[in-house]
């Protein structure tokens, strides 16, 4: 009888074990509506709604639209943000007119700064900044 009793508890919870662990190992990801259209990697994005995808290692950061086949990866790493802080946020640098992304936090990861290009300088030192 007892050994029926144990081998009757011990299956539920070697289930419950094996899917946290199924869970874990898939990225995780959120969703962000951004207002504006932006430039980043180089290229413009249009105003919408993107996902934002962190590896399952916790290293890199897809942004990816979800309206047309536009995405990027980065590395991702300890950052300024409190190690408790669960937002995922994208900020941005307004040159003028026009809206680029400086960073991607993901929790209490962040990219380094993503808006480091000579039009950018450019537009700091022509505008006095």
């Amino acid at each position: 009888m007892r050994s029926i009793l144990g081998k009757l508890i011990l299956a539920p919870v070697m289930m419950a074990a094996a899917a946290l662990a199924t869970s874990s190992a898939m990225a995780a990801e959120s969703t962000v509506n951004v207002p504006f259209k932006f430039t980043a990697a180089g290229k413009t994005w249009p105003a919408g709604s993107y996902v934002i995808e962190k590896d399952i290692r916790g290293t890199m950061v897809t942004v990816k639209s979800k309206v047309n086949s536009l995405s990027f990866t980065c590395l991702i790493g300890p950052g300024e943000p409190a190690p408790t802080d669960l937002n995922v946020t994208l900020k941005f640098d307004e040159l003028g007119p026009a809206y680029v992304l400086r960073t991607v936090q993901y929790g209490a990861l962040i990219t380094s700064r993503l808006d480091r290009n000579a039009s950018h300088a450019e537009y700091l030192t022509s505008s006095g900044r």
